[in-house]
Order: C-alpha cells, then sequence, then structure tokens
C-alpha cells in the first residue's frame, strides 16, 4: 500500500494456502504456513518492506501475496511450512520469538570489512598499530586518514590511502569501520556520525582516557546495527578481538531482563531459561507489579525444571543490588544503557533490544565500557533462519511459544486487542482468530466466566492447543 493509503495490521500470523495463480511454481494449495513477516529484499525510503506493515497484513479472514515479494533472491520462501500437528497460537507466535532468537544468535563481524570504506583518525603522539592485523579476508576498498605528518608514513604503507586534514572532512555515515587512536571526547563525538548503517567504531586509547562522557549514538546501535569497541592499549586488532561471533547467553552468566514484563521481555526471561546453558540465574526487573506475578508464575516452574536461579525484581520499590555479565533491555530509554555499563561485570554483553529512536543520543563513560570489555548490539526483526530454529524447538518441545499468551480474541474484539498493547494493559501476546467474528477480547483470566469449557482445557491457566480446539470446536457449534 503506496504512501497514505491505508492498510491491514498483523504480522505475526500463521495461514493456509487455500488458492494460487497459474504462474505461482513455489507454493501449493492446501499448505499450512507461517510467514516471515520482514521482506528484506525490498527497502523502502524508511525501512524494509514487510508484511502486515506496508503490505497488508493479517487482521482479516484472507489475504492476497505476490510470489515473487514472498520468495527471496536465494529462492528461500517468506511462507515457511508448519506441520499440521502444531496448535495455531504455536505457530504463529514464532515470529515474535523469532525475533528474540535473532538477537542472541546475529552473527557479528569482527574484523575491518572487507572491500569497506576504513576512516583511520589518530591523535598526535599515537602510534598507528594493528590496522592490518584488523583485517578479514581481504583488506578494505578505501582507506581515509586524518593524521599527523608524522604518522602519514606509517598509514601510507596499508595503501590505497586518501588524506584529509579533519574529521569534518569525511563523509557522515560513510564509513564501515572507523579506527581511533586517541582519546579526545571532542573526537569520538564528531566521529559517532561518520558510521555507516553496520559500522563499527574501535576506539584505541593507547593508555590514556577519555576522562569524560561521549554523546554515543544508542539509538542507531539497534537500528543502524552500528557497534562500539576499544582497547586500553596500542594495537587495534585487540578491540576487534573483544567482538563475539553470537551475542549468545554464555554459561554462568547472569542474566538481567529489563522491562521483563511486557510480552517481549517475558520471552526472553523464558527463552532465556530454556536456552540449556548452566549454571545460570536470570533476574527479571519491572515497574508492575503485577507483570511481575504473571511472569513469576509462568517461569518459576520452567526455571526450576531447567536448574536456572530466577528473581524478581520491581524497580519502582527496590533497586538492584548486584552486576550482571548479560543486560538485556526491553525499555526504550537510553539512560538504561548508561546503568548497565555501570552495573556491568567485566566481559558483559549488553542486548538494546528496544528500539530507542535511531536519531538518540546518550552520553556514555566509554573508559569504563573499554576497560571492561563490554559490547554493546541490538537487532531488528529476523531472517527465515531465526525462524527455522525457532519452529524446530517448538516441534522439539524445547520451547513453549504459548507461555507468553495473555489473552484471546476474534475480529470483534482486535481493535480493543491493539489498544491494549498500545496503552500496555495487557502483559503478554493477545491471539486473534479472524474467523471468530463475534468473539471479543477476553484475557485468560476472564475466559472461565465467559467460555467454561475452553476454560476447562487451559494447562495451568495458560494457553494450549487443547484449549483452542476447544474454543474453534465451541465458536463452529
Amino acid at each position: 500500500m503506496p504512501n497514505d493509503e491505508p492498510t491491514v495490521p498483523g504480522h505475526e500470523v500463521v495461514c493456509r494456502i487455500i488458492e494460487i495463480g497459474d504462474q505461482v511454481k513455489h507454493h501449493e494449495i492446501g499448505e499450512r504456513c507461517l510467514v516471515q513477516a520482514d521482506f528484506r529484499q525490498l527497502p523502502t525510503a524508511g525501512s524494509n518492506a514487510a508484511f502486515g506493515y506496508n503490505f497488508e497484513g493479517a487482521l482479516q479472514e484472507y489475504v492476497l501475496l505476490d510470489e515473487r515479494v514472498v520468495v527471496d533472491r536465494d529462492g528461500e520462501r517468506f511462507l515457511i511450512p508448519v506441520a499440521e500437528h502444531l496448535g495455531a497460537s504455536q505457530a504463529a507466535l514464532v515470529e515474535p520469538w523469532a525475533c528474540v532468537e535473532d538477537s542472541y544468535v546475529v552473527v557479528e563481524r569482527t574484523t575491518v570489512l572487507p572491500g569497506g570504506r576504513l576512516l583511520i583518525v589518530a591523535a598526535a603522539g599515537h602510534e598507528i598499530q594493528g590496522v592490518e592485523a584488523s583485517y578479514g579476508n581481504a583488506p578494505p576498498a578505501t582507506i581515509t586518514a586524518v593524521t599527523a605528518e608524522s604518522q602519514r608514513d606509517s598509514v601510507a604503507a596499508l595503501g590505497n590511502v586518501t588524506f584529509t586534514d579533519d574529521i569534518a572532512d569525511a563523509a557522515d555515515e560513510g564509513f564501515d569501520d572507523v579506527i581511533y587512536f586517541g582519546s579526545s571526547k571532542a573526537d569520538l563525538d564528531a566521529l559517532n556520525d561518520k558510521l555507516a548503517v553496520r559500522g563499527i567504531i574501535n576506539i584505541v586509547l593507547g593508555g590514556e582516557s577519555i576522562g569524560e562522557p561521549v554523546h554515543v549514538g544508542v539509538g542507531r546501535v539497534h537500528y543502524g546495527f552500528t557497534r562500539w569497541v576499544g582497547t586500553t592499549g596500542s594495537d587495534a586488532s585487540e578491540g576487534y578481538g573483544r567482538v563475539p561471533q553470537h551475542p549468545e547467553v554464555r554459561d554462568g552468566d547472569s542474566v538481567v531482563v529489563v522491562g521483563a514484563g511486557g510480552p517481549m521481555g517475558q520471552m526472553h526471561v523464558i527463552r532465556n531459561i530454556c536456552s540449556g546453558h548452566s549454571d545460570l540465574s536470570v533476574t527479571a526487573t519491572d515497574l508492575d507489579e503485577a507483570r511481575l506475578q504473571a511472569l513469576a508464575h509462568k517461569c518459576e516452574a520452567i526455571a526450576a525444571a531447567n536448574n536456572v536461579v530466577l528473581r524478581m525484581v520491581n524497580t519502582k520499590s527496590e533497586e538492584l543490588d548486584d552486576t550482571f555479565s548479560y543486560w538485556a533491555l526491553m525499555a526504550p530509554v537510553s539512560v538504561l544503557v548508561e546503568q548497565a555499563i555501570a552495573g556491568s561485570k567485566p566481559n558483559a554483553l549488553i542486548n538494546i533490544f528496544a528500539g530507542i529512536p535511531a536519531p538518540v543520543k546518550h552520553h556514555l563513560d566509554l573508559d569504563t565500557y573499554i576497560a571492561n570489555g563490554l559490547y554493546m548490539f541490538g537487532t531488528s526483526g529476523s531472517s527465515i533462519g531465526d525462524m527455522k530454529i525457532v519452529l524446530q524447538k517448538v516441534t522439539d518441545g524445547q520451547l513453549n511459544t504459548n507461555s507468553s499468551v495473555d489473552a484471546i480474541s476474534g475480529m470483534a474484539g482486535a481493535t480493543s486487542g491493539i489498544d491494549a498493547v498500545k496503552n500496555r494493559t495487557m502483559a503478554g501476546k493477545i491471539i486473534v482468530y479472524p474467523q471468530l467474528h463475534d468473539l471479543d477480547l477476553t484475557p485468560l483470566s476472564q475466559l472461565a466466566e465467559h467460555l467454561p469449557t475452553v476454560a476447562a482445557k487451559l494447562n495451568d491457566g495458560q494457553w494450549c492447543s487443547e484449549a483452542e480446539a476447544e474454543l474453534l470446536k465451541t465458536a463452529s457449534a
């Protein structure tokens, strides 16, 4: 739907193909499918194209798709086949769970981008070391350098170098890598804007300290996939060496999920509890006691079964009194990144999962960040591979996506469901069954009052395939 034309929302969906055109080659009538909502091969001016955003989505009984849109360049389908035995809610919830999964399994770049654009900036008195040792399987295509005259010979030896006199002369968002030898806040504030999408800035302090907070584009860490690394030493390769291949939870991690009571926060807590890592502790924080209680009810038995230490903290009345080795931030509040840096153990990972608006910058203590070997990162959306990982976990019984369900609805309650998400009046996900025209938004806690036979099928108060089957049977009676 172009420009300001209205569209139909709904991008977390399981569907069935009921009809195909005569030129369709990759899909068959009768297939039951998940929809990978993020059409990354179709960028728009402000974002990628997406099902349920600028393409009509699932809050309707039928939707028309073009096969040229839902098959990627490699021939993979955005409509992923789903086994018949999985419940509809189990399958539909794979998509949001895949966004969570992506933030733990995303492949991080650990070298200067091969064939990319490199900016080297060196303050006076700093030796330029470890640049070539930071290369991947090929050097960058271009190198721009801002250095003193006495430093130029060592940079010129790298080849294909263009020298400029001032950081301001370098193009904004023009570089895949920025390697900075120095400790000036003013330089770092300026270099922040030189990073391209997916760019890395590597700060080589050479034994110095910055001495004051730096204005860091925290919003672009999530939406622009920019990354900040560094070393207190003099070798640039040490900074790249601190980048994890995947920012996955590790054995022995102490994890804190900030804003854990909301739908996505619940998923992070449950996902980490079920990750299979040993000696793990998970602290869930929220400002809403009712949300924390609901989360505890969902998670305590799962945590006990997985030998995970689980703790709930209402940060409205209690301060976090510990440091953590893994932070997952669910609220789009930039000061949380500052707090995570202050409250991190050495080598901690900081997952900026919530979408802090892309233009937002925040003053961060990069001296502590670099000295402690911290790494902040962010992701947006998911890939087909992420969805297949989660689907396999659900199929194998390792992960119960239904644990995040808070309410059900038919089309009559869909607008109320959107309002509940917007106003944060429900802690979990809302499952909409479009074939049920007259069913209003119904929290699971009120199900016995409205649909007693469906409520009787709940699994310890949680939504499940048996309750879903009873709902659909009751509705069709």
